[in-house]
């Protein structure tokens, strides 16, 4: 069991989001995925989270993942650089009495992509996407606050990312935990020979 630290952020208006000074290289962009399968969003997961104990989704079943991934308001941003997945972004949109709250509920980078300055940029797109959800969604009302936790088990830089997008951190908690490996079957180990 190690202590493990959670930090809330939030933003209460579009007006708060601070985009990115960097934007896209050449070979890069950032699509929505209009279908996304389960298959595709746990290669997602698995390719960011490996590293980060990105395990909460694992135990979960096709149909289980499948049921969080068409639930109305949720959506995938992913970052494509030449051509390949880079990172991603997964949206859930939840009616909050008239209004609609989004919670950015996963965001990250592949290993390949880590200090090419492209997370601002797509936590940028990401967010932005997160203050129109309504939009896209029936039966949703205007977005007013958008939110996101992380912990100290994240990337760490991950917190201040999120602070230069004008994320403003309203809630910390700290726990004993035992995080899960979300490297299980991933690779195998490296060998001291190879």
């Amino acid at each position: 069991m190690i202590e493990v630290t959670t930090t809330h952020l939030q933003q209460l208006s579009p007006d708060e989001l601070v985009p990115s000074g960097r934007a896209l290289p050449d070979g890069a962009r950032i699509e929505r995925v209009e279908a996304i399968t389960p298959e595709f969003s746990k290669f997602l997961y698995r390719g960011v989270g490996s590293g980060w104990n990105w395990a909460d989704r694992l135990a979960l079943t096709r149909s289980a993942w499948e049921s969080l991934l068409l639930a109305p308001g949720t959506e995938t941003h992913v970052l494509y650089v030449d051509g390949a997945p880079g990172g991603y972004i997964e949206l859930a949109g939840r009616a909050q009495g008239g209004a609609t709250e989004v919670e950015i509920a996963y965001f990250g980078l592949f290993p390949h992509c880590i200090g090419r300055g492209l997370g601002g940029a797509l936590l940028t797109e990401g967010i932005s996407r997160a203050w129109d959800l309504d939009t896209r969604f029936e039966g949703f009302g205007a977005v007013s606050r958008v939110w996101v936790q992380t912990c100290t088990l994240d990337g760490p830089t991950a917190i201040a990312n999120y602070q230069a997008r004008g994320l403003r951190a309203f809630h910390t908690e700290r726990e004993m935990a035992s995080p899960g490996d979300g490297a299980v079957g991933m690779w195998p180990a490296e060998s001291a020979t190879s």
